[in-house]
């Protein structure tokens, strides 16, 4: 079925919770907010997705630690008063009708749908706030029109050992979904799942089955049916209910998609982009990632031997080493240091002459990286200030996961806080 009225889409991203499982990038911003790739932050990602797709009436829905996530959004998006477009914080509120904090992804736009209906939308497009991938939204959109389905969920090929961490579908040689199942355990036949041979495509032969990738579009009817309930998540509720009550169709997106919830998932994918071919390709020319317009000057590279690394403006880097690494704009590494597999955010400001100053006289080392440090496998948060000589995860010392005081380990990546101090010596 096809329709020559173009479409009214409401882009909708969902900002997720507390992120504990990122913490502790997500101590004092939420997962969107988090900054990535240098320059970037990781709700640029599905912004400039929908940016690009010509959808330019997004909301982001958040309720955790949204000040950073805020002021991001404030400083990077301003659309001109002719195109219509905005990206609009949504963050949980209190009305007569509700009180609450968002309990859930369904609960958060049900909350929301007055101001969406505000639109007059035909369509909404639902995402996740902390994804990495790029689809063209206009192509999945143009796929749900013409299949005439209520609501379609994009998904993506796994194997058998993937499956179990995702929602699996099952669908039919048209590619509507008949049947849904959340996790399913590792010794469970699910062999009747298996993607019809005439639905494969060019999918790798070991992707046997299609796991929903948590964005979906719905019919504006649709919604408003889907959400007449006490339902609190999509997955989990929404969509199983709407499969047995509506015409749910597959997207199959063949194309790279990472979820990048946890620190060993962001720690792989940033590292990723140190790549000679990285799975992700900030440098598309047709379709740019977009993110705050700094206007800070040119890295200052005064000798350094820099390999399979990207720095981003405004950083100072002195006679240093830098393997396989990411540098945040404003970073300051000194003579003699040695990064290998190092993600630095960065810094929000460059301190003055006179706060260096001061900091000498009380010993405190200056925002960056000091003088002669080794540092492996470690993610360093905006405006940390580590020490002369310091060594951070090159000993081999293993530690458990979790707080450690001066920093937090998770599955072997060291983690070094917002504005933490480390001092000169430090051994981690």
């Amino acid at each position: 079925m096809t329709s020559t009225v173009k479409p009214r889409v409401i882009a909708i991203i969902l900002g997720g919770g507390k992120g504990t499982r990122l913490y502790p990038l997500t101590k004092e911003r939420s997962k969107p907010a988090v900054p990535f790739g240098g320059k970037y932050r990781i709700v640029d990602i599905p912004i400039s997705n929908c940016i690009n797709s010509g959808y330019r009436k997004i909301y982001l829905l958040t309720q955790f630690n949204s000040a950073s996530l805020h002021h991001h959004i404030t400083n990077s998006y301003n659309f001109d008063n002719f195109s219509g477009g905005f990206v609009e914080i949504l963050a949980a509120e209190q009305t007569l009708e509700h009180d609450g904090w968002f309990e859930g992804t369904a609960d958060a736009v049900r909350k929301n749908m007055v101001h969406f209906r505000s639109q007059n939308p035909t369509h909404y497009i639902i995402l996740s706030g902390d994804q990495l991938y790029r689809m063209n939204l206009k192509s999945f959109m143009d796929s749900h029109i013409e299949s005439g389905a209520d609501i379609t969920i994009a998904t993506t090929a796994v194997n058998r050992h993937d499956a179990s961490g995702f929602g699996i579908m099952q669908i039919d040689k048209n590619h509507k979904i008949t049947a849904f199942q959340e996790k399913p355990a590792k010794d469970k036949d699910i062999s009747d799942w298996k993607i019809p041979e005439n639905a494969r495509g060019n999918l790798p032969a070991e992707k046997e089955y299609l796991a929903s990738m948590g964005i979906y579009i719905f019919n504006a009817d649709a919604m408003e049916e889907a959400l007449n309930n006490n339902f609190t998540d999509f997955g989990k509720e929404i969509i199983p209910q709407s499969i047995t009550s509506k015409k749910v169709n597959s997207y199959i997106f063949d194309g790279y998609w990472e979820d990048i919830g946890t620190i060993r998932s962001f720690y792989e994918a940033t590292l990723d982009l140190t790549e000679y071919n990285p799975s992700f390709n900030f440098y598309d020319v047709e379709e740019p990632i977009y993110t705050h317009m700094r206007n800070l000057p040119p890295s200052k590279i005064n000798g350094a031997n820099i390999e399979n690394s990207l720095t981003s403006e405004g950083c100072v880097i002195t006679k240093a080493t830098l393997k396989r690494s990411v540098i945040g704009v404003r970073s300051i590494i000194e003579t003699g240091s040695d990064l290998d597999g190092v993600i630095t955010m960065g810094a929000d400001f460059y301190e003055t002459e006179d706060k260096k100053a001061e900091n000498a006289k009380t010993g405190k080392p200056n925002i960056g990286i000091g003088k002669n440090c080794k540092i492996a496998a470690t993610i360093i948060d905006k405006d940390a200030a580590i020490g002369d000589n310091c060594q951070i995860n090159v000993s081999g010392k293993k530690y458990e996961d979790g707080d450690h005081g001066l920093f937090y380990a998770a599955d072997g990546i060291i983690v070094i806080r917002k504005g933490a101090v480390i001092p000169a010596g430090t051994i981690i």
